[in-house]
């Protein structure tokens, strides 16, 4: 498998899982949770894949854009909210064996963060997504999103 294959086992269309942590930097244990859908296709014979997320009645709807730079052998994936259709700034990162690991800078409430996705795609029937804030520039991290996919 090639890294241009990373994101083929996405590829179709999902049932999802959301747990949502209620406020982010606090040190709030509340999870909100919910379900919705997706649905994921490539794009350019694979350089790119495009994944809309369903969720009814809420405005965390949105695209996730992933491309794939040949040169470094690094994906980036972009996310675009229902909230305001801005195409955000990128994470980037690769797969080493299961787990998918992407990095990239945020703003949370107005504050600077450092984000963090993990793909774990050990499961293909059911992969899971995470996601991280590092308020304290990468020292510790606040886990506030976890997708779990299922066909």
């Amino acid at each position: 498998m090639s890294a241009i294959d990373d994101f083929d086992f996405l590829f179709g269309c999902w049932s999802v899982r959301h747990r949502r942590l209620r406020s982010r930097g606090c040190g709030c244990t509340v999870w909100d949770e919910f379900t919705g859908t997706a649905e994921t296709r490539p794009l350019l014979s694979g350089l790119c894949n495009i994944e809309e997320h369903l969720i009814a009645g809420a405005d965390c709807s949105g695209v996730a854009l992933r491309t794939f730079d040949r040169a470094t052998q690094l994906w980036r994936i972009f996310w675009v909210s229902k909230r305001d259709g801005v195409l955000q700034a990128p994470v980037h990162g690769r797969f080493v064996g299961a787990i998918g690991e992407f990095d990239g800078r945020d703003v949370d409430c107005g504050r600077l963060v450092h984000v963090r996705f993990l793909w774990n795609r050990g499961d293909a029937q059911a992969p899971r997504w995470e996601q991280s804030f590092s308020y304290d520039a990468g020292s510790s991290w606040e886990l506030n999103w976890v997708m779990e996919f299922k066909r």
